[in-house]
């Protein structure tokens, strides 16, 4: 050890330098050497230990390996034999220099924390990413608990490494640092808040990557691509992109489409608005034009069957056509939008068909089409929809109705 420490030293003070000056050329020429040893060595096991993994990874069935290589975990691991070498050879190099070996020694243990913690990021990104790929955990906020164990892993870093540079031991430290807890607290408090709530939405299955949600606060109303500890990600439709504080999905309320995605159909929910003044009792002349509609053919055919023997029954005075018994136009046309929905392919079956009026309002009388298309796609939905009212609209008018326009009292 000696003779590695002060051969140099030895040489520059043979050849006439003088003391101070040696002990400096013979640490800078030290330290130089040193740094290019590791240098090699570092890229000589980095080289290795890739190569391996790739040819592990190529043999290999699963996934996970190429994750690790991605993920640079070889890479980083290559860097602790190096770093062991420098801590070993630290107090040889600067033995002259016993406050920079301090310092450079704190430093490199310093310096080891940090590689520890590159290390540990790079598992668990691989964790992350591995999981990402099974489908049971695709939908799962992966990224709020490998940030969790990363903050974890940085706080216990950040205080070793003060525990190491004051000279105090860590468990010292961390009781020092104890009284300032309402500081820290304080200073954590959006990622305290994030991690409550990221227990609460995985647990109560709140929201999934993937779902369809609708946040009118954050004006976010689209699919949920990430989440973390602290946000939310929404990619919306017109595909801007949404932050939302993780804590406001348990603190505020919202809409998950998780339901109507997993269900049989997508709810229709719409009303035409018809002028309440072309409402009318039919006739016999409006009945028998309105037969011709195959639709409603044979419900008229037996519902006069039956209102005339009402009628009759009751000796009722058809001179005024509002005695008695009567069709309607706006009941059949609201029996004519049922019985079409119902026959329409696009439309499922199996849940809630209804055609129904609404309360009337000041702009006339709405006539609401409830009901729930087969196919959920957003496109083919809007199409379906577009579809019904399109017949409905332009129905109207065989049933003498008229549909509501609002008019600026401007005439040409």
């Amino acid at each position: 050890m000696m003779d590695i420490r002060h051969f140099i030293y030895d040489y520059l003070i043979s050849i006439g330098l003088n003391d101070t000056s040696a002990k400096y050329v013979n640490m800078l020429i030290l330290s130089i050497s040193l740094l290019i040893v590791l240098f090699i060595i570092d890229y000589i096991i980095r080289k290795v230990l890739v190569n391996a993994f790739n040819a592990f990874a190529a043999r290999s069935k699963t996934n996970f390996d190429n994750i690790l290589v991605k993920n640079k975990v070889p890479r980083n691991i290559a860097h602790i034999i190096p770093l062991l070498i420098a801590i070993e050879f630290i107090p040889i190099i600067f033995s002259d220099f016993d406050y920079l070996e301090t310092i450079i020694e704190k430093g490199s243990k310093v310096f080891g924390i940090i590689l520890t913690l590159w290390i540990a990021r790079s598992v668990l990104n691989t964790i992350k990413d591995y999981l990402k790929t099974l489908d049971r955990f695709k939908d799962k906020p992966i990224d709020s608990y490998i940030q969790v164990f990363m903050i974890f892993a940085w706080v216990i870093g950040i205080f070793s490494s003060f525990a190491i540079i004051s000279g105090i031991s860590f468990w010292k430290f961390v009781t020092t640092l104890g009284a300032a807890s309402a500081v820290i607290i304080l200073v954590f408090r959006d990622t305290i808040l994030g991690f409550v709530a990221s227990i609460q939405v995985s647990i109560n299955d709140m929201v999934r990557i993937g779902d369809w949600i609708t946040f009118e606060k954050y004006g976010a109303d689209g699919d949920v691509i990430e989440i973390n500890l602290a946000t939310v990600k929404v990619q919306n439709f017109d595909k801007t992109i949404t932050t939302i504080p993780t804590y406001a999905l348990i603190s505020d309320s919202f809409k998950n489409w998780r339901g109507m995605s997993q269900s049989g159909g997508r709810r229709i929910k719409r009303s035409i608005i018809l002028k309440a003044t072309s409402v009318k009792y039919l006739d016999d002349q409006s009945i028998e034009k309105l037969k011709k509609i195959e639709l409603i053919s044979d419900y008229l055919n037996h519902g006069q069957t039956v209102i005339r023997a009402s009628n009759e029954e009751k000796n009722v005075d058809k001179s005024i056509l509002i005695n008695g018994r009567n069709f309607t136009n706006i009941g059949v046309f609201r029996k004519y939008i049922q019985t079409y929905i119902e026959n329409h392919s696009a439309i499922n079956k199996d849940m809630t068909i209804m055609t129904r009026q609404l309360a009337p309002t000041p702009q006339g009388l709405p006539l609401e089409i409830y009901c729930f298309s087969s196919d959920k796609r957003w496109e083919n939905y809007e199409y379906i929809m577009s579809d019904i009212f399109d017949h409905t609209l332009a129905a109207v008018p065989y049933f003498e109705l008229e549909v509501y326009e609002l008019t600026t009292g401007i005439t040409a």
